[in-house]
Order: structure tokens, then sequence, then C-alpha cells
């Protein structure tokens, strides 16, 4: 394992160290260890906390700021952070007009997210959760859907409605059409290697790839020959298609880097996956390539496609300022 650590027990203290150097417009509090606007909480507007394992940079952390999140609850690798500290998240973007709470679907998150609003509710604030669960390859599963690519559009679409004065139950409205709208899948090149751990979670031949791989290293639903581009993007995009809801043309897609992958071949997948939404009947209005949702040093790509109409796209085109998505500013 060749890494830029010091260890695998400080990496993600020093990780936010250097997150805080870099951004001016966070916080990373030494205690909790939690992300927050440099300001605090605007006043009157709904506070919007997400979080979960670290290894998924920028998300969440890289998130927070203006048009997104208030606050980020980063764990240790791939484990999710604590009740304690979502509580501290919750206070700290709690503005007194409640906080909505952004959780992938993971059984640790669910659960210490849950716990953390319980603990919030018993000191008199107001809490609302948005579960996501985006993964078309785990649709069989008996905890439903991971939660993944979607959460970037989930967290962006909800933070401009916030950002606008919208009352916490539009805002997880919001949330929830975003979410149910919404379709992922993954494949991998090479599988991640956790630091705490030092070895691959998985292994791939020279000639293979994994297909349906999860965020947090684990193998997806089979292992495959390695391919042109065009066809593995035409294979992925199938079964996301098949479980895609009925609804407009207008369509949000991200094809997303798990961590190691050229954002040259990203652009490639690109290409390709517009030719196959074309003959779908889809349009892109909207596209966001580059490294949003990693696992890791995985090479490989995550395409996530999201309906919307006129309303969910003026919200998107609002300004946005926070480590890894900006515009408008």
């Amino acid at each position: 394992m060749k890494k830029l650590i010091n260890s695998a027990d400080s990496l993600v203290t020093d990780a936010l160290h250097g997150m805080a150097v870099a951004h001016p417009g966070i916080r990373v509090d030494p205690v909790t260890r939690i992300v927050t606007r440099a300001g605090g909480p605007v006043p009157g507007k709904v506070g919007l906390v997400s979080g979960g394992g670290s290894g998924h940079e920028p998300l969440h952390g890289g998130f927070v700021g203006r048009g997104m999140l208030d606050a980020a609850v980063p764990g240790e690798v791939f484990t999710s952070p604590t009740p304690d500290r979502v509580l501290a998240a919750l206070r700290a973007a709690d503005s007194g007009s409640g906080v909505l709470q952004i959780v992938k679907n993971y059984s640790g998150d669910r659960l210490n997210f849950a716990m953390a609003a319980e603990l919030a509710e018993d000191e008199g604030r107001t809490v609302r959760t948005v579960v996501v669960d985006d993964d078309v390859a785990t649709s069989d599963s008996a905890t439903g859907r991971r939660g993944t690519g979607a959460t970037v559009f989930v967290e962006r679409i909800c933070g401009a409605l916030a950002e606008q004065g919208a009352d916490l139950a539009a805002v997880a409205e919001a949330g929830e059409r975003v979410n149910a709208a919404s379709r992922s899948i993954a494949l991998a090149l090479t599988p991640c290697t956790a630091p705490a751990v030092g070895r691959p979670g998985f292994e791939l031949g020279p000639d293979e790839i994994e297909f349906g791989v999860g965020i947090h290293g684990e193998p997806g639903l089979r292992r495959e020959p390695l391919r042109p581009a065009h066809e593995l993007v035409s294979q992925a995009l199938e079964p996301l298609l098949a479980q895609l809801p009925p609804g407009g043309p207008s369509i949000l897609v991200l094809v997303n880097g798990l961590g190691a992958t050229p954002l040259q071949e990203l652009y490639v997948v690109l290409s390709e996956a517009a030719g196959v939404l074309g003959k779908a009947g889809l349009t892109i209005t909207h596209s966001l390539v580059g490294n949003y949702v990693t696992a890791l040093d995985m090479a490989g790509v995550s395409l996530t496609v999201c309906r919307v109409d006129s309303g969910l796209l003026d919200l998107w085109t609002t300004p946005v300022d926070t480590p890894a998505l900006r515009w408008g500013c």
C-alpha cells in the first residue's frame, strides 16, 4: 500500500485540517471534526446537514457552503459518524427554522442519524430526514437501494431552495422528489484500498471489471471482461433506464469518477452516455463530470441520471459556492 498519509489513525483529522487551510469559507471544529460554514448558520434559513464515512471526498464536506450544506459530518473511512457528532452538526446548522438531514441508505448512517435526530428533538429542535437510495445494483437487496451519486443532486436542490427561504417541509419535499427521480449505477476497473486494512477490497484481473460496485469498495453484481467504453456505458445504462421513473425528457447527469479515473476517460463516458440517453428520448440539460462521490483510490465510474422539471432546473442554476461545486458567484 502506497499512500500519502501519516497514519491510518490520523488520516481523517489531517485531511480535514488541510481542507480548512485550502478553503477559508468553511470551518472545521477541532473537537467534533464537523465541517460548517465559516459564518455559522444563516438566520431564518432551514439548515442542511449531511455526512457519512470518509473516503468519498469531496462528499460531504466539499459541499458545505452557500447553496448547499450548512454542516457535514465525516466519520472514519467507510464508517458512519457517531450520533453525538451528528448532533453537534444539527446544533451548528440550526438557526431556528429547523434542520434537514440528507442521509445515504446505509444501515449505520440511518441508525446514527436517526438517533441524533431524536436527541436534537429532545432539545426542542425540529428535524426532518431525506434518505437517498438511488443505486439500481441493489434494487433487490433486503435493505433497498444504496445511496450514491444522487446525494449530490439532493444536496444541491435542497440547498438552493433553503437559500431562497423555503420552509422545512418544502425543502424536505424537494429532496424526496429529486431522490425519487434519480437512479445510479457504477463499475470498477480496480478495487480500492482502505488505509486501515492495507489491501484491496477484492481482486480483479488485468482484463476484468466489476459491474454494480458500491462506493465503500463492495464487490459488484458480477465480474465481466473489459470492453470498449461504448459497450460498457450502454450496458450500465440499460438497468438504470429500466428503473428510471417516468417523466419528462429533461435530465441531469453525473459522470462521477470513483477516485482514480482520469478526467479524459470520464469525458469519453459522457460522450457515449449522451448518445444512449438521446436515443432513449432524454435531453441532458446540465451535467457534472469529475470526482464528486469517490471510493478512495478506485478506478471506475458511476453514472447518475435525474429527471427534472423547469422548477428544479431553475433551482439547479442558482448560485452555489462550496469547495467542490461553484457557479454564479
